[in-house]
């Protein structure tokens, strides 16, 4: 049985620093988070993206929108969360491996995010579907 790929092309994330926020005692999603996560529930929503259910593995090509120093481990959280919310799948635990990639700069910025649900039975499957011997 293959596996079941889907690619996205989303909107360049925002980073982990500007996606929370501290009001008193609590820790928010701010309000340029939750614009990203509403953008990626539209957009997906429009595409119908079929859920993912099983072990998966995420690839993702950021495009940054200028020249600036970025730090890829600081989009992940934003990415990750969108796409929980739009219902590409239940939980991001059920991510295995994730692959970042720094692309060009392309105006505006972007991501192409590639997923892939793992089927058990084969060596290349996530650990998860592995038996002990």
């Amino acid at each position: 049985m293959a596996a079941l790929t889907q690619v996205f092309e989303l909107p360049y994330p925002p980073s982990v620093n500007h996606y929370w926020r501290r009001v008193g005692f609590r820790t928010l999603i701010s309000r340029g988070g939750r614009r990203y996560r509403r953008d990626v529930v539209a957009l997906l929503a429009a595409g119908r993206a079929a859920p993912l259910h099983g072990r998966l593995e995420l690839v993702v090509h950021v495009f940054p929108p200028d020249g600036r120093r970025r730090d890829l481990d600081n989009l992940q959280k934003a990415l990750c969360d969108a796409l929980q919310h739009a219902g590409v799948y239940a939980d991001d635990s059920q991510i295995d491996r994730l692959d970042v990639h720094r692309g060009p700069v392309v105006p505006g910025g972007k991501v192409v995010v590639q997923i892939t649900e793992r089927t058990c039975g084969r060596t290349t499957d996530s650990p998860r579907c592995w038996k002990p011997s």
